[in-house]
């Protein structure tokens, strides 16, 4: 399955077992917060001023 930015945080943590880790490594330090149930992976990057291509790329190795 392909990580959209358009997906929900929560969705691609279940998605994709190694994605918390991933994510981390980019700066979203709290992949467990309420805000994962309900952000999608470009709001969460916009929040956390992350390059979201950059972080799409990672997701979709």
């Amino acid at each position: 399955m392909a990580i959209t930015k358009d997906m929900i945080i929560h969705e691609i943590l279940m998605a994709r077992p190694d994605a918390a880790e991933i994510l981390m490594a980019h700066g979203m330090g709290c992949v467990g917060c309420p805000g994962s149930q309900m952000e999608s992976l470009e709001e969460a990057a916009a929040v956390h001023g992350m390059n979201l291509d950059d972080l799409m790329a990672a997701l979709n190795k």
